[in-house]
């Protein structure tokens, strides 16, 4: 029977500008009385990776360009969190009082450029994304394998809302450790015929999974740990979330907006 298990980190702390995020991981499994293992696919919210690497910002530093007050004119709104949005943006996709969608300078479409300060203290305290979270994932796995000796995945994790669907869904942002996409292009279901565009996003699957355990609110569980996951995804030692990208030609919404 196939199966695979996943474990939510419970008592995180928070965390502070400069933490060992791999320390603390595998320090808060130990107590959880969880063992790090080879094959594991560890899951981690983007946010407490932007706490580590300082990717906090206050509005009241915040000085707004001219683009930026133009912006919040159209959007309704704070001319200085617009500011934020466009240091973090490559195109803006649309701009309306319903929405500020943009392609930010990660690649990844996405609203506000995913700023947001969802469990972030204090008022005016908003957190960016990790500037790379594709480096962000692979430090924190060579550093649990220098810690453990173990040879782990890591998938960064953030929520997005989807087209033509209520409701938001966590998506991988970075990875390190595991291909992101398992290609069924060319073999034979059930009944012989060849498939032609099963190309499955296992990443974004990891995250979508670990976010029924990590939760939005106040649960405190920003790691998840997969056990079981060796035959379902494919372990590799170089690895990119840009393999889930899609090109302007495949895109069926970009030319919509």
């Amino acid at each position: 029977m196939k199966s695979f298990t996943a474990v939510a980190l419970e008592k995180f702390p928070l965390i502070k500008p400069g933490d060992n995020l791999a320390k603390i991981i595998v320090e808060t499994a130990e107590k959880n009385c969880l063992k790090i293992e080879d094959g594991d696919v560890i899951a981690v919210a983007q946010k407490i990776f932007s706490k580590a690497e300082g990717r906090v910002v206050r509005l009241k530093d915040v000085a707004p360009s001219e683009k930026a007050r133009e912006i919040a004119k159209k959007t309704g709104k704070s001319s200085k969190f617009v500011e934020l949005v466009l240091r973090e943006t490559k195109n803006i996709l649309k701009a309306s009082r319903e929405v500020l969608l943009v392609e930010d300078v990660r690649g990844l479409v996405c609203i506000n450029a995913g700023i947001d300060k969802s469990n972030i203290e204090g008022a005016d305290t908003f957190a960016f994304l990790p500037e790379n979270p594709d480096v962000s994932a692979e430090e924190c796995r060579k550093e649990i394998r220098r810690l453990t000796g173990k040879h782990v995945a890591v998938v960064v994790c953030d929520t997005y809302s989807r087209p033509f669907r209520r409701g938001q869904v966590n998506f991988a942002i970075g990875v390190s450790g595991i291909k992101s996409l398992k290609d069924y292009r060319g073999k034979r279901d059930l009944f012989g015929y060849v498939l032609k565009v099963k190309n499955v996003a296992v990443a974004d699957e990891i995250a979508a999974a670990a976010e029924l355990l990590m939760g939005q609110a106040t649960e405190a569980t920003p790691v998840v740990i997969f056990k079981g996951l060796k035959d379902i995804v494919e372990f590799c030692e170089k690895a990119s979330v840009r393999e889930l990208e899609i090109s302007r030609e495949e895109d069926l919404f970009k030319d919509a907006l």
